[in-house]
């Protein structure tokens, strides 16, 4: 479906796949949401629409909290874009340093580090080996897993589509008290991303366990040197194996891979901790960029 002209804009759909791919692939994007996949499975989430300005594709959104904001333009004129939609009020998410660096500057531009927001970086060889004793508790919750349970490793296919779908039943009554319009909206995409896999282009692993699926991974690759996992979820009750499928999925997939982004923590402060246990390389920021005064507007915006 054609994309139309800025303002007019339509939602994002499966048939933009091809186009996205190909603007990704020549943009090496950093940050976890510039993928397709990553787009099309929060698309209800955050109302992603498309529209074209000049030869750029902008991306519009809509915030958990409801506020609109658009992403980092695709291709084309990136300064002329950021001129035009900071004229017209709107907010720009999701620009990392070398955005910033490249597109903004401006004493008119009022640029906030979202630390809630910022993706966790690692090196991928790392996660897949625990070497030393930085790692020493996370290979012990591992190895309490491996002594108590019969389990295998897979590469995740159609053929275990049921037993992912039960466990994302049973992982999300476990978390009831969280119960929420978000984590329902993460359950819908977690659960299409199982459905959509080979279409969306998804990889990932599944830990059987006593001929169930205890725990399962999907992810892609996100630029030439970095793979991204999008969704993890394992057995809460199961000591070691949430441990255990991140350690597989870093081991088995994307080995040509450097580095593994594993998203951000949305200021969930026992997932933070989480998160930095496993030692990041680097947080990759994450800012909101706004034009103070849109009556008096002037050019914000570096010519790359």
């Amino acid at each position: 479906m054609e994309i139309p002209p800025y303002p007019v804009s339509r939602p994002l759909g499966r048939g933009d796949k091809a186009l996205l791919d190909s603007l990704f692939t020549t943009i090496q994007p950093r940050i976890s949401e510039l993928t397709f996949a990553g787009l099309f499975l929060f698309r209800k989430a955050h109302e992603y629409r498309l529209a074209q300005f000049g030869d750029s594709i902008i991306v519009f959104g809509t915030g958990y909290d409801g506020a609109p904001y658009f992403l980092p333009p695709l291709g084309g004129d990136v300064s002329a874009s950021l001129n035009s939609m900071f004229a017209d009020g709107l907010h720009l998410y999701g620009a990392d340093d070398r955005f910033v660096d490249t597109f903004l500057s401006g004493d008119t531009l009022h640029v906030i580090e979202l630390r809630d927001s910022h993706d966790y970086l690692y090196l991928r060889d790392e996660l897949a080996t625990l070497p030393g004793s930085r790692f020493h508790k996370k290979k012990n919750r591992i190895n309490y897993f491996t002594n108590r349970h019969s389990h295998t490793v897979e590469l995740y296919s159609s053929i275990h589509l049921t037993g992912c779908l039960n466990l994302l039943e049973k992982w999300q009554l476990s978390a009831r008290n969280d119960a929420g319009r978000s984590l329902q909206l993460e359950m819908e995409a977690t659960a299409e991303a199982l459905r959509c896999a080979d279409e969306l282009g998804l990889e990932g692993v599944v830990v059987i366990v006593n001929d169930q699926v205890g725990a399962f991974a999907l992810g892609e690759r996100l630029n030439k040197d970095t793979a991204v996992c999008h969704f993890e979820k394992a057995d809460p009750f199961c000591e070691g194996l949430y441990q255990l499928v991140n350690r597989e999925f870093a081991r088995l997939l994307f080995q040509d891979c450097r580095y593994l982004n594993r998203e951000q923590d949305l200021g969930d402060t026992g997932l933070r901790s989480a998160k930095l246990s496993y030692h990041p390389v680097e947080l990759v920021k994450k800012y909101l960029v706004t034009c103070r005064d849109n009556k008096h507007f002037v050019a914000l915006c570096k010519k790359a």
